[in-house]
């Protein structure tokens, strides 16, 4: 499938870092100082007042997220830098209600209880890809204004199972369910570079010989191995025309709570639009993107990255 342009006069409605990139969203290490206010945005967007305790447990458990399996009370008094007597009442609560266990290796340390696997569990099973990556890809697409498509590997071949269009005329046009020779696209460059040596060499021809959909398709087995390398040691993948001659995308990894490539989240931008941002700015997009989707399938890598969208003095115009 070669995606093509849609240059019809109806517009649509419009419905965003990977660890190899800087400026990352919030972090969660960066505790506030002062806890007793703490401002929570409801769904209607009102500032609202947190309960100071239920933050103060919130940030206990919290620690346990960065991957070590115990803690001891002074430990966590220490880090947290609240008083001793309130770090034992939060931990008693929480060991009565289940979310943590006294360690039965370490006299006076603490782990996760299983309550915590209970809600995690509950979380995962009500987990959809297509669901999730339609959300992130609408936030995605509403700060740039361009074509979002999230896809998954399926042989050789990439799947679209999610795609949010541009508002401009001008656009790419794909189609969910559609398939694309995974070698031609950034998405499939991003998926086929999570593979192993032997997972690849079985989807590769035996020849070596790759199928072109435009002049720049890379057509060899021989030229995917740089590019995949690149991928692989940048967090993102460029297709530079070589499914559509008019379309340039950058894709970047997503990942599972298991830490697998289950996806990749790519935008796609009409060549006559791709040089008003720099090939660094769509990577970053795309990479806040996948990264968010990432954090919303339960993979462990800090906190949300979607920041709430601006406007931007760079937006393209309709062609």
């Amino acid at each position: 499938m070669s995606a093509t342009l849609d240059r019809g006069l109806m517009p649509v409605n419009p419905k965003i870092m990977m660890p190899q990139l800087a400026a990352a969203g919030p972090c969660r290490d960066s505790l506030p100082a002062d806890r007793t206010l703490i401002g929570i945005s409801n769904k209607r967007g009102i500032m609202a007042r947190a309960v100071p305790a239920v933050v103060r447990a919130m940030d206990l458990l919290e620690l346990f997220l960065d991957g070590k399996p115990e803690l001891s009370a002074r430990e966590i008094t220490e880090i947290l830098g609240l008083p001793r007597t309130t770090v034992h009442e939060l931990l008693n609560t929480l060991v009565g209600r289940g979310y943590l266990s006294n360690s039965g290796t370490s006299r006076g340390s603490f782990r996760l209880g299983v309550r915590v696997f209970q809600l995690g569990s509950a979380y995962a099973e009500r987990l959809d890809l297509a669901r999730e990556g339609r959300h992130v890809a609408e936030a995605v697409s509403a700060r740039c204004d361009e074509t979002v498509n999230v896809a998954v590997l399926d042989g050789a071949d990439v799947i679209y199972i999610v795609k949010v269009d541009s508002s401009h005329s001008v656009r790419m046009v794909s189609a969910v369910g559609r398939r694309l020779p995974a070698h031609c696209s950034a998405l499939g460059k991003m998926l086929l570079s999570g593979l192993t040596p032997d997972e690849l060499r079985a989807r590769m021809p035996s020849d070596g010989e790759l199928p072109a959909l435009t002049p720049k398709s890379i057509r060899s087995v021989g030229k995917l191995l740089p590019a995949l390398e690149r991928a692989r040691s940048q967090g993102v993948a460029f297709d530079q025309n070589e499914a559509d001659p008019d379309v340039a995308c950058v894709a970047a990894p997503v990942y599972d709570q298991a830490g697998r490539m289950v996806a990749a989240m790519s935008i796609s931008v009409p060549t006559i639009r791709w040089r008003r941002r720099t090939q660094a700015e769509w990577a970053r997009l795309a990479a806040e993107g996948a990264a968010e989707l990432s954090y919303q399938l339960g993979y462990a890598r800090g906190g949300s990255y979607l920041a709430p969208a601006a406007t931007t003095t760079n937006t393209a115009g309709g062609a």
